[in-house]
């Protein structure tokens, strides 16, 4: 083999590797992109007014996921229910309540990879709700004048909502006319219910007329999706929500 054969043949193999390594590490940061955004953290605009005033529309957040709780607690490895305190903002995907299977997630996953989050196989933004966190499981809740009142599992008596939260909040009450009929889902009237073990009481911040926990009652753990961790856009806005 000639010395100038041996050359062409050496910096051959040396492009294939260099393709075969960028090929690879392609691959790599594909599939950790696709792993964090599932299983971990996932990010979210919200599209719609319904918890003014704190959150706004258009704000956008990075989520933290429970596809790992979900998928170890049908394995029996973990506790079914997340660690969610009264006050929390939530994920409700509130058109399935079971998660798809492992492969349907990854496929998922590499679909919103390629569309930038823009097209899903499993779901549309319109299956997702951004709501509060306002009763856990065993707690009884009551509401009156859009305010709720929540009796803790092992309390005497019940509180308004916001003493029992660590993370302060408003709501918007809307003005009813005089004569409104109070059976309407959002009257401001619910009356007593306990939420079940595997439940929870979930509620936009703006009382008005916004689909939340009035109409669905207690949904069960599976119907959450994960939890907001931060604000990331606005910048003037930027930090927990």
């Amino acid at each position: 083999m000639s010395a100038r054969y041996r050359s062409n043949y050496i910096d051959h193999k040396r492009k294939q590797y260099r393709t075969i390594r960028l090929i690879g590490i392609a691959l790599l940061v594909l599939l950790g992109y696709i792993a964090v955004t599932t299983l971990i953290f996932s990010t979210r605009n919200l599209e719609t007014n319904s918890m003014e005033p704190q959150l706004r529309t258009g704000d956008r957040f990075i989520v933290s996921s429970f596809t790992i709780r979900s998928l170890f607690s049908d394995l029996g490895l973990m506790k079914r229910n997340p660690s969610l305190h009264r006050g929390d903002i939530v994920l409700v995907h509130h058109g399935i309540t079971k998660q798809p299977n492992i492969f349907l997630i990854f496929a998922d996953g590499i679909v919103r990879f390629f569309t930038a989050q823009r097209i899903s196989i499993l779901s549309t933004d319109e299956d997702f709700f951004i709501k509060r966190v306002v009763a856990l499981p065993g707690d009884e809740i009551s509401i009156a004048g859009f305010i709720c009142r929540v009796k803790p599992r092992d309390a005497l008596y019940p509180v308004t909502e916001f003493e029992l939260t660590t993370k302060p909040y408003t709501v918007n009450i809307p003005q009813i006319p005089a004569l409104w009929d109070q059976s309407l889902p959002f009257s401001g009237i619910y009356s007593s219910t306990v939420v079940g073990e595997d439940e929870y009481f979930v509620l936009s911040d703006d009382r008005s007329n916004t689909n939340d926990a009035r109409t669905w009652g207690p949904i069960p753990v599976e119907s959450l999706s994960g939890r907001l961790l931060f604000r990331y856009w606005p910048l003037n806005r930027f930090g927990i929500p």
